[in-house]
């Protein structure tokens, strides 16, 4: 998804939104391609595996389902 897409869809400014989409790569959450002046971030593989396991340590399970 391109930064462009988020800042027109959050009604956040440009730097607002990269800023927080590089605190989530470096989390190891999204990962980013550079495509002319744009980048565009999608979903780390192993996120969604991540994320979950996360969770079910701190949510209950009958949240969670």
């Amino acid at each position: 998804m391109c930064v462009c897409d988020f800042t027109a869809g959050l009604e956040l400014n440009q730097s607002t939104v990269s800023h927080h989409l590089k605190l989530l790569k470096d989390a190891g959450l999204v990962v980013s391609e550079r495509r002319g002046t744009w980048g565009y971030y999608s979903l780390e593989p192993s996120a969604r595996a991540r994320l979950e396991a996360a969770l079910a340590c701190v949510v209950p399970d009958r949240i969670l389902a």
